[in-house]
């Protein structure tokens, strides 16, 4: 069975620490940054048009690499019930049930990790301090309804 995991968490949780470990483990990372950033995109957040842009692109390549057996983790927020469920059903044809990797790291630490990045690289998009702290205060955390869901000690 092929594996897809959601990367959970607000900007600044460590989504992509994890998620590059994985990557390393061989699966393959998709990013709604990276793919920003290889477009030449250096300020978050996203405008309307190229996070719709960018969100087929994924989708696509979703759909691909699980056609092909590739196992894949999407390094994105997650950052409401809604999104996890419209992408759940992009894998329900293929009969893949996601895994969720929450990271639950708490605000003051995000915020910080948030406010040093210097737009060095695709995984160090800075935020505003306003748009950083409304990101943290308005995500919805995982529930266990929503299917196998790991909350790992970092």
């Amino acid at each position: 069975m092929v594996r897809v995991v959601f990367m959970c968490g607000p900007a600044g949780s460590g989504k992509s620490t994890v998620a590059r470990r994985m990557e390393a483990d061989g699966f393959v990372r998709l990013s709604f940054d990276q793919e920003a950033w290889g477009r030449g995109i250096r300020h978050m957040p996203l405008t309307d048009d190229a996070h719709r842009e960018i969100e087929i692109e994924l989708r696509r390549r979703l759909v691909d690499l699980v056609e092909d057996g590739r196992e894949v983790v999407l390094d994105f927020s997650f950052w409401s019930r809604a999104m996890r469920e419209e992408w759940r059903h992009v894998l329900e044809p293929f009969g893949v049930v996601p895994e969720t990797i929450y990271l639950s790291t708490d605000r003051e630490t995000c915020l910080r990790r948030v406010a040093s990045r210097r737009r060095s690289h695709s995984d160090d998009f800075a935020l505003d301090t306003a748009t950083a702290a409304r990101y943290f205060d308005h995500f919805e955390p995982p529930t266990p309804d929503e299917g196998p869901v790991t909350v790992p000690v970092v």
